[in-house]
């Protein structure tokens, strides 16, 4: 399996006038220095597919969107898909590679107001992992066929579980910022 290489972040990048639209920072955005060294390690098991090849082309969230989009699990992996095809929906996880990783406070453009990073779902975050709820739609070998993502095409793929409504939704979970904001 092929695909780019992660882009790592440059921290400088937030300054440079030549840094895209997304890797500028927004007023009242907040940067820190990331550590030196890592503290685990990640075996990416597939990437992702999608029709969306830059960033602003990505919808806010997965709930968003009807594409249909292709999971791609190393062949390695077959074994583990197992039993898959009887499930309905799976929590994917994957690791949004070209995420900024420094910003402790975001500015995002459709709230407008500054909010901590672990207060957002946004993919910048110190360890850029997105989770998601997809409904599969078909297995194929070590292809999934799935509906319910947010990611660039070729997005690296860290994990695949089983969504059950009965341990994982919470029906009186509230945001209280964002259940406060006007629409």
């Amino acid at each position: 399996m092929t695909s780019p290489p992660d882009r790592p972040f440059a921290a400088t990048a937030g300054h440079d006038p030549e840094a895209s639209e997304e890797d500028r920072m927004r007023p009242g955005e907040v940067a820190v220095p990331l550590p030196e060294g890592f503290d685990a390690g990640l075996f990416y098991i597939g990437r992702v597919r999608t029709p969306w090849h830059h960033r602003g082309d990505c919808p806010r969230n997965a709930r968003q969107s009807d594409a249909v989009c292709t999971i791609e699990l190393d062949p390695r992996y077959a074994q583990g898909l197992t039993g898959v095809e009887t499930c309905t929906h799976l929590l994917v996880l994957y690791w949004m590679h070209q995420a900024r990783r420094d910003l402790v406070v975001q500015a995002p453009r459709h709230y407008g107001e500054p909010r901590g990073t672990f207060a957002l779902r946004s993919p910048v975050r110190p360890n850029p992992i997105a989770a998601s709820v997809a409904r599969l739609v078909a297995v194929e070998g070590t292809r999934l066929t799935v509906i319910g993502l947010d990611c660039l095409d070729g997005t690296p793929l860290l994990d695949l579980k089983p969504y059950f409504a009965s341990t994982d939704a919470v029906a009186d979970a509230v945001v209280g910022w964002h259940a406060a904001r006007k629409s």
